[in-house]
C-alpha cells in the first residue's frame, strides 16, 4: 500500500508540479490549497507525512503547525519556507517539524528529503510499538527476572558488544530487540542477519557491502548491514556457525570500529552495538578450534543466557495465556483459555522446541473451532501421549552397561552415539522421549541420530 502524502500549499503550480512527480515516484498524494482543508483532511485521513507551505491565506502554514501538536501527533511535517527566512525554518522545527525546504527547490532534493522523513517515520512507530518490550518477555521466575533485568542495565550501558546463549526457540532475537528498543539507539536501525543462512563470500558482502566492480555480480556499490546500523544496533543470530576466515574479520571491526567495503580502499567508521547469539556452546567449539578464541571473550562482554522452557515451571502457562490473547486478536476469536486438564499436558511436556514450540502448538489449537477454553483434544498429538511421560521418567537412569573403554580411550562420538540409543530403547522409539531424557531440542537430538545412522 503506498505511502498517503498532503500537499498544502495555496500555488496550483505547485501542487500539480509535486503531485505529478510524487506520484511517479510510486506514493499517493493530495493536495489542499489552504490550512483549514488541509486539517481537516489530517483529521480524517492521518496521512504519513504533510508538505507544508508556511505562506497560506487565512492562517500561515505556523500556525496550522502550532494547531497540530506533532510531537503528539507523531506527525511527519516539511516545511515549505521562503529563501532566506532561517528565523521561520527554526520555529517550524521547535514546533516537531522534521526539516525544511526552502523555495525555490529542485524535485531530487524534495524527494531525497521525504524518503528521509518517511524512514525516520517508520522507525518512529517501530519505536513507539516496541518501547517497553522488556514487558513483552513473559516469565515470572526467578531466572526471567534476572533476564529482564539484565537487559535494562545493558540497554541503558555503553556495551557494544553482548551474547546471547539459549536453546533454539527461547527467544534470543526478541530479547535483542528488548535492548535495542530500551537504549538510546531506539530511534536509529536495528538490523539483523543469520550467519548460518549464507556461504562466507555472501555474508562478508552481506556485512561490509562491497563496491561496484568489486566481484562479477556487483553492478553497483552497496551498503552493508554495519554501515546500514550505524548508531543503532546489528543483530548475528546463529554466531557459532561463521566460518574462522569470517570470525577474524568480525574481529577487526570490533576492534577498530571500522572496515572496509568489500573491494574498497577506504576505512568506513561506524557506532554500532554488536548482539550475537548461538545455540551452540561456544566454549566447546573453541576448545575445538572451530570458534576464534579472542573473538568469544570478544563477544561475552556481557553474556545473557536464555533457560529453556522446561525449566521455567509456571511461565508455560504464562506464555499459554499471552499467544492466546495474541491469536484471538488475529483470528477474531474470544477463547478464555485452558482447561485444567490442558494446563497439566502443557506443564508436563519437555518443550524441546521452547517458546517457538509453545507459540506453534497455541497457534494450532486457535485453528480448530474453540469456544471458551483449550482443550486436550485440540493439542497435538505428542503432547497428549506425553502426559504421564514425566512419572514414568522420574528416577530413570540411563545405564551404560553396554559400553566398555578400552585402554586405548574412547572417542565421544562413541560415547554419543550409545547415549543416543540407549535413550530411544528407554522412550520406545519415541524421539521426543528419547529427546527429554538426554535433555536437548528434538532438532538436536535427530542431527545426532543422523549422524549416527540411526534414521
Amino acid at each position: 500500500m503506498p505511502q498517503k502524502i498532503l500537499v498544502i500549499d495555496d500555488e496550483k503550480l505547485i501542487r500539480w508540479t509535486l503531485e505529478q512527480h510524487l506520484v511517479k515516484e510510486g506514493y499517493e498524494v493530495v493536495t489542499a490549497d489552504s490550512a483549514e482543508k488541509g486539517l481537516a483532511f489530517i483529521n480524517e485521513e492521518a496521512p504519513d507525512l504533510v508538505l507544508l507551505d508556511n505562506r497560506l491565506p487565512e492562517m500561515t502554514g505556523l500556525e496550522l503547525l502550532e494547531m497540530l501538536n506533532v510531537p503528539e501527533r507523531g506527525l511527519m511535517v516539511i516545511m515549505i519556507t521562503a529563501y532566506g527566512l532561517v528565523e521561520t525554518a527554526v520555529k517550524a522545527m521547535k514546533l516537531g517539524a522534521y526539516d525544511y525546504i526552502s523555495k525555490p527547490f529542485n524535485l531530487e532534493e524534495i524527494t531525497f528529503v521525504i524518503r528521509k522523513a518517511l524512514e525516520a517515520g517508520s522507525l518512529r512507530s517501530q519505536v513507539k510499538q516496541l518501547q517497553g518490550k522488556v514487558d513483552t518477555i513473559i516469565g515470572e521466575t526467578e531466572q526471567m527476572s534476572r533476564v529482564k533485568e539484565l537487559i535494562l542495565r545493558i540497554a541503558k550501558s555503553d556495551a557494544t558488544t553482548v551474547l546471547i546463549q539459549g536453546e533454539s526457540g527461547t527467544g534470543k532475537e526478541l530479547v535483542a530487540k528488548a535492548i535495542h528498543f530500551s537504549s538510546a539507539r531506539a530511534d536509529k536501525p536495528f538490523m539483523a542477519i543469520n550467519c548460518a543462512a549464507l556461504p562466507v563470500n555472501l555474508l562478508e558482502s552481506e556485512l561490509m557491502g562491497h563496491e561496484k566492480g568489486a566481484f562479477t555480480d556487483a553492478k553497483a556499490t552497496k551498503k552493508g548491514l554495519f554501515e546500514l546500523a550505524d548508531g543503532g544496533t546489528l543483530f548475528l543470530d546463529e554466531i557459532g556457525d561463521m566460518e574462522l576466515s569470517m570470525q577474524a574479520k568480525l574481529l577487526r571491526v570490533l576492534e577498530e570500529k571500522n572496515f572496509r567495503r568489500v573491494g574498497g580502499v577506504k576505512d568506513i567508521k561506524v557506532d554500532v552495538r554488536v548482539i550475537s547469539a548461538t545455540n551452540q556452546d561456544l566454549a566447546t567449539a573453541m576448545n575445538s578450534g572451530k570458534f576464534r578464541r579472542d573473538l568469544y571473550y570478544r563477544l561475552q562482554v556481557v553474556p545473557i543466557t536464555l533457560p529453556p522452557l522446561r525449566e521455567r515451571g509456571r511461565d508455560v502457562l504464562f506464555l499459554a495465556q499471552h499467544f492466546t490473547e495474541h491469536f484471538n486478536r488475529e483470528c477474531h476469536k474470544s477463547v478464555q483459555g485452558l482447561s485444567k486438564e490442558t494446563e497439566q499436558i502443557l506443564l508436563s511436556y519437555g518443550w524441546p522446541g521452547n517458546v517457538r514450540e509453545l507459540k506453534n502448538v497455541i497457534e494450532r489449537a486457535m485453528i480448530f473451532e474453540v469456544e471458551n477454553s483449550i482443550l486436550p483434544e485440540h493439542l497435538p498429538q505428542e503432547l497428549v501421549e506425553t502426559r504421564t511421560a514425566p512419572a514414568q521418567l522420574t528416577g530413570a537412569v540411563i545405564s551404560l552397561d553396554c559400553l566398555v573403554i578400552p585402554e586405548s580411550g574412547i572417542s565421544i562420538e562413541d560415547v554419543e552415539n550409545a547415549l543416543v540409543k540407549k535413550a530411544l530403547e528407554m522412550a520406545n522409539d519415541n524421539q521426543t522421549r528419547a529427546a527429554q531424557l538426554l535433555k536437548m531440542p528434538r532438532d538436536a537430538f535427530r542431527r545426532r541420530m543422523k549422524r549416527f545412522g540411526l534414521i
